[in-house]
């Protein structure tokens, strides 16, 4: 049986945002398209497929860490001390992602089943949450002509 982790994250989230939108599971609210990620960015995303591509890649994220709050999420989603902050001379300061997004693509991975919330300790993945991880992460992997996985097939 494949899991998420035997195959690699930028594979897995790209299927599983795929398999998100083929779903309608979320959908892109509106307002999203003209919100920033957070406070350390100056633009919005430019990609067409930012809201699967992000909620993908939450839902993976809760997965491997959950129950894991939105406050955490915010971090891990932020600006590292290391990013470029452009047009600035004083020194690079970490930065949290945008709340909003993070808790609203929640909410409708809540709505679709593939999330709920635990008391008083966060959010964590379902059993179909988890069952729809691995079965993407199986299709990954036949997908996947690389001989470093094949001991996983």
């Amino acid at each position: 049986m494949t899991t998420l982790f035997d195959v690699p994250a930028e594979d897995l989230n790209e299927a599983l945002a795929e398999r998100l939108a083929d779903e309608d599971a979320v959908a892109e609210p509106d307002w999203a398209r003209f919100t920033k990620t957070g406070t350390g960015r100056e633009l919005p995303p430019e990609q067409d497929d930012f809201w699967q591509r992000r909620a993908a890649s939450l839902l993976r994220k809760v997965a491997i860490d959950g129950p894991v709050g939105i406050g955490s999420l915010r971090t891990e989603y932020g600006n590292s001390s290391k990013g470029s902050t452009r047009y600035q001379v004083r020194p690079k300061r970490s930065t949290k992602g945008s709340g909003k997004i993070i808790r609203t693509i929640l909410q409708q991975l809540e709505e679709a089943g593939y999330v709920q919330t635990a008391q008083g300790e966060g959010r964590k993945v379902t059993g179909d949450g988890r069952s729809l991880l691995d079965d993407t992460a199986g299709e990954v992997l036949q997908d996947l002509d690389r001989p470093e996985l094949e001991r996983y097939a």
